[in-house]
């Protein structure tokens, strides 16, 4: 049987990736996309709750629960799998396109954009899952869930400027936010058996989640001319979880 905390980690990050359907929700009824002024916004806004989050409620904790060497070597090992699996999954960015080892074409765009977003979402339900066994739980599902509203709003506008049907593309976002479960299940029954490797386990999301910021999320609010706006909504997303990781911690 899965304890409290596990059970609680599987809840909260179900509820985490539904979220991705508040921002995706609008778009069956504009059925158009957005600017690429608020997709930068969008995003933008996500990037700076993650990486409050990532800061506070995972590196912070993980230091404070296993000591440095512990963290150090998690965080390192979350940022490099996510490389390799960035370097070795064919995947379509919502902005600067196609990246992967096969030849653009044999994989369908919108499989392309479930495989992208798969590679972010997964170790944010992971941070869910293990957060569960720390003080840290409500404040990292606030934050991942805080986050997908904005990112599944901007998957669904930019799957329908792609051409993509409103319907189909809910369905796309509404999926992506479901990996979430699946990391968070994987995180709740790894520390489950092995309550040792909590402190891995927060420095290993804290790093992945860093790597998608740093690698993806930065680069593509930067590279199209709202630089400006994209800074101030890292910010007021960074300002508004620090704020809430506070108040409920």
């Amino acid at each position: 049987m899965f304890s409290d905390e596990a059970l609680t980690g599987i809840i909260y990050s179900a509820i985490a990736g539904t979220a991705t359907s508040i921002g995706a929700f609008p778009f069956l009824f504009f059925k158009k996309g957005v600017s690429r002024k608020m997709l930068d916004i969008f995003l933008g806004f996500a990037a700076g709750v993650m990486l409050a989050a990532t800061a506070f409620s995972l590196v912070v904790p993980s230091i404070e629960i296993g000591g440095p060497i512990r963290f150090i070597v998690g965080f390192l090992l979350g940022g490099i799998f996510i490389d390799l699996m960035d370097k070795f999954s064919p995947h379509e960015h919502l902005i600067k396109g196609y990246e992967g080892p096969l030849e653009k074409g044999k994989i369908s765009k919108i499989w392309l954009f479930v495989i992208a977003i798969t590679l972010h979402n997964f170790p944010e339900g992971m941070a869910v899952g293990v957060g569960a066994f720390t003080p840290e739980a409500t404040a990292i599902a606030l934050a991942i869930g805080l986050q997908n509203i904005p990112e599944g709003a901007a998957v669904t506008a930019s799957l329908i400027g792609a051409g993509y049907k409103p319907e189909k593309s809910f369905l796309v976002s509404f999926g992506t936010g479901m990996v979430e479960l699946v990391g968070g299940i994987i995180g709740a029954v790894l520390i489950t058996f092995s309550k040792p490797l909590l402190p891995y386990a927060m420095a290993f999301a804290g790093g992945a989640m860093l790597y998608v910021i740093s690698d993806e999320v930065i680069p593509e609010t930067h590279s199209g001319g709202f630089e400006r706006l994209s800074t101030y909504s890292i910010v007021a997303g960074f300002v508004l979880m620090t704020l809430f990781d506070v108040l409920l911690g």
